[in-house]
């Protein structure tokens, strides 16, 4: 896939075999089963040990908290910012873990009403996901003691380092202009 903008054509895009091998160990698996090797690691390659400490901490927060939740975040996340590179790759996933195509919208959606199909704690963590962004985590305070209530004080920090790792992506792959390697489930780009 060709970069869309000059500006983004000034950063080259690293094979597999070009990524430093502490790198290739870490991204191996995730190649072999998906197929191909993501332009944002491509790209990131370029700082390999700022990547392995950025995969680290993605694969520890699989640790510190339940799927649905860290499904919530990164959709949420990925809406706000505008990142469909990894939205249409969590969509999959959630998909993938059985949470169900109607789920995937209710998040997508961004209104942590009542009807919607999310738990209560689903609930609670989407609205300090749309509260941390919109606020740059500047009185948030009433959120966040929700999502304590709802889920407990260590997966509540680790939902607040979840959602400063998918805006960190978000940053990436808007500044180069990454297009998303899958399309959305939805068929369309930006599900309205």
């Amino acid at each position: 896939m060709e970069p869309t903008s000059e500006t983004v054509q000034r950063i080259p895009r690293l094979s597999f075999a070009e990524l430093t091998p502490e790198v290739q160990s870490l991204l191996r698996s995730r190649v072999e089963r998906l197929g191909y090797l993501g332009e944002f690691f491509q790209c990131t390659g370029h700082q390999p040990d700022v990547l392995a400490h950025f995969m680290a901490l993605t694969d520890s927060l699989k640790k510190a908290l339940p799927d649905r939740l860290t499904e919530v975040g990164a959709l949420t996340v990925a809406r706000v910012m505008s990142n469909d590179y990894e939205r249409n790759q969590h969509e999959r996933l959630s998909l993938k873990l059985g949470f169900g195509k109607d789920w995937v919208a209710d998040v997508e959606a961004l209104d942590a009403g009542q009807k919607s199909q999310m738990s209560p704690a689903e609930r609670a963590v989407q609205r300090l996901v749309l509260a941390v962004a919109d606020r740059h985590g500047k009185g948030v305070g009433a959120e966040f003691d929700a999502v304590v209530d709802a889920i407990g004080t260590d997966q509540a920090i680790a939902m607040l380092f979840l959602i400063g790792r998918y805006i960190t992506h978000a940053i990436i792959v808007n500044t180069l202009d990454l297009a998303p390697p899958v399309p959305s489930i939805f068929g369309e780009e930006t599900p309205k």
